[in-house]
């Protein structure tokens, strides 16, 4: 396989997705906390990124034995194993050292922290791997939207900061024979929630405009998404409502001082936002239109990292 080659099955550029939660959830943990960990930062890295591109190519793999209609832009141009003329051992091969590597990675960091983490990275990895693999992948189904959110999101940005805090921080799970009790500051894990949202609906925004270009192979392939239960119109009002519940999550982070008062110019985006909506309205098509759901999680998201990362500095 050449480079090429893997870098088109792992769809490196998608994996923004997972690094800007992450670089968000980091920067704000200085910001907030004023803690880094660097060796906790690069393990995560690590792992994160070698399982982000395992979950990738096993998607596509899947896409490609399971495929009923083999032909067409959404099996010979989309999918990567066919538009390369990969193999199959080879595919095979980057699944299985990727996912060694993350793992291998990932029970570093947890021995670098505690058992929350380790207990966290378990279902992460386990939703990872079910949300494109098993009898009914998640990403079939009408969760996909919400587990790739919410685990995308809120959990990349949560661990993010937890893994460069104390362990008797605002998560403590302690054990006393067979008792076992979890503490936690409630109002901290509301403000990492209300932080995360902007990055968790923008992602769950690329995964439901990805369904609403693929209703029709979705419906000839067996899958059952969102959209073909509540419909395009919905989906698609639904896709607006998301972003704009985003915007109102920022502006309930800087009222409660989570965030720095620039993180208001992030509502500077809202123009060029609204006219991605009107040209996805008009046309949903994997190849003219899915990008914008992509250009519009990097307008918000990467504008508010960058208004956090101002509040580090001024």
């Amino acid at each position: 396989m050449t480079l090429k080659g893997f870098l088109k099955l792992v769809e490196i550029q998608t994996k923004l997705a997972s690094m800007i939660p992450f670089m968000t959830g980091t920067i704000f943990c200085i910001y907030r906390y004023g803690n880094f960990k660097f060796s906790n930062f690069v393990l995560m890295f690590v792992s994160l990124l070698s399982f982000d591109m395992t979950t990738t190519a096993v998607n596509n793999y899947m896409d490609y034995r399971n495929a009923k209609k083999r032909e067409g832009y959404g099996f010979e141009i989309h999918n990567s194993i066919v538009r390369n003329n990969l193999t199959e051992t080879s595919v095979k091969t980057v699944i299985f050292t990727l996912l060694t590597i993350a793992v291998a990675s990932g029970i570093i960091l947890a021995i670098n922290t505690n058992i929350i983490v380790l207990i966290i990275g378990i279902v992460s990895f386990c939703i990872g791997i079910l949300y494109t693999w098993g009898p009914v992948p998640i990403n079939r189904t009408p969760f996909g939207e919400i587990f790739s959110g919410f685990f995308m999101g809120f959990v990349i940005i949560f661990l993010s900061v937890y893994i460069h805090l104390d362990i008797n921080s605002f998560l403590k799970l302690s054990y006393n024979g067979l008792y076992h009790s979890l503490r936690f500051d409630i109002f901290e894990i509301i403000i990492v929630f209300a932080v995360s949202l902007p990055c968790t609906l923008s992602i769950s925004n690329i995964m439901l405009a990805n369904n609403i270009c693929d209703m029709e192979d979705d419906r000839e392939n067996a899958r059952h998404t969102l959209p073909l239960y509540i419909g395009k119109e919905q989906s698609l009002r639904l896709f607006s409502a998301l972003y704009f519940i985003s915007y109102a999550a920022i502006v309930f982070s800087v009222i409660l001082r989570a965030v720095p008062i620039f993180s208001l110019l992030t509502l500077l985006t809202v123009y060029p936002l609204t006219v991605n909506l009107r040209l996805f309205y008009f046309k949903q098509t994997k190849k003219h239109t899915f990008s914008l759901s992509i250009k519009n999680f990097m307008l918000i998201c990467v504008s508010y990292l960058a208004t956090i990362v101002l509040g580090l500095f001024i």
